[in-house]
């Protein structure tokens, strides 16, 4: 933001911003309270909200956000599975900012000394990435994959790279009955049970199994690449690539999305004012990403700057490999998702059936209650 500010400040000298950090726990908390008690007034003009947390705002308190689709900002500009998260009614209520794209993040030794390239686990599906993993584990001991057991993030990662939610359009779940939300459990506790997926208990333990070598890769938003590179010792020794698609499964890509953010507009805006300095921004402002990305890892959802040299450069600690480039590319490709009000409600009913269904209890029956407990939670 005070690049941005910066950028904006050419043009309009006079342009102050008063940015203010709140984490978003405290952001959400705020942003309700507000709403309910009609405080609009105390409203920022602009407000950095969750993509999976934004259509349930919008859609709860309408009168706290602008709708800035005839701003002149181009959202056309935006991969349309980004634009999704803050589209209600077919309206644009936000302006996306921080990438989530996923990528499937590889240790390059590892993979050679099982006598494999990460050109091999491009463009390819589950079932394939599995039997590699099988080998791979066989051969140098390390799982393939990690994450925190009771967490349906690897899960929702996998039914978004088909273009699949768990709810439909009229924002009604749909996690009965969804076949490749089936296809995702079935796949993920196979991993799980043959020892290519290592379930830890917390995000630090998480973190630790990447920088301290347990596993062979990641699969996660680009915001992992962060966390990854804490590793000194293993510059050089990652590459990225797509995620591995769901076989059998219509409308499957190897491509998805966890995490990200965008800008909303708040109905106590100047917002005229806020829409235009978006649009010369972080909407339109090459320059900006430029300058963000190497300080900060701010990766852009914004399409254009994938053209920019800064973007274009090698990356000695994933061997020389142009990732962001190639992460913009990767983001024009994730199907949209519908989150809808009700999406945190859904996420935590299937973590918890996950668990069960790992711990032997019968799909069908776990998926029925978590539905019932989205459907209760929305009556």
């Amino acid at each position: 933001m005070k690049e941005a500010e910066k950028i904006y400040q050419v043009d309009h000298p006079d342009f102050k911003l008063n940015i203010v950090e709140t984490p978003w726990d405290d952001l959400q908390v705020k942003l309700t309270t507000l709403a309910q008690s009609k405080e609009y007034g105390q409203l920022p003009d602009i407000m950095l909200i969750q993509n999976n947390a934004f259509q349930k705002n919008v859609i709860n308190y309408p009168e706290v956000f602008t709708d800035i689709t005839k701003s002149g900002i181009k959202f056309d500009e935006f991969p349309a599975g980004v634009n999704g998260y803050s589209t209600v009614g077919g309206a644009h209520y936000g302006v996306p900012f921080d990438s989530g794209t996923a990528i499937n993040a590889l240790r390059t030794d590892v993979l050679t000394q099982a006598g494999y390239t990460v050109k091999d686990f491009t463009d390819i599906t589950w079932d394939k990435y599995i039997t590699m993993g099988e080998d791979i584990l066989a051969k140098t001991g390390k799982p393939m994959l990690s994450g925190q057991a009771g967490s349906s993030d690897q899960i929702l990662m996998m039914l978004q790279s088909a273009g699949a939610s768990l709810f439909d359009k009229d924002g009604k779940p749909t996690i009965v009955g969804n076949v490749a939300l089936e296809k995702s459990i079935t796949l993920y506790k196979e991993m799980v049970q043959k020892g290519i997926y290592l379930e830890v208990n917390s995000w630090d333990e998480y973190i630790a199994t990447l920088v301290n070598g347990t596993v062979a890769s990641a699969l996660n938003g680009v915001w992992i690449s962060g966390s990854i590179q804490t590793a000194k010792d293993q510059s050089g020794k990652w590459g990225v690539t797509d995620l591995p698609a769901l076989s059998g499964i219509a409308g499957a890509t190897n491509y998805s999305a966890n995490g990200g953010s965008s800008w909303a507009v708040s109905s106590n805006a100047n917002v005229a004012l806020a829409t235009d300095f978006l649009a010369k921004t972080f909407a339109g402002s090459t320059k900006l990403y430029d300058t963000i990305l190497p300080g900060a890892g701010a990766i852009a959802n914004w399409t254009p700057a994938s053209k920019s040299t800064v973007y274009a450069e090698p990356q000695p600690f994933f061997g020389g490999q142009p990732i962001y480039a190639d992460v913009i590319k990767f983001g024009a490709k994730v199907p949209a998702n519908n989150t809808g009000a009700y999406y945190y409600e859904a996420r935590d009913a299937v973590s918890a059936a996950i668990t069960q269904i790992i711990a032997g209890k019968d799909m069908t029956s776990a998926l029925a209650e978590a539905q019932a407990a989205v459907e209760f939670a929305q009556n």
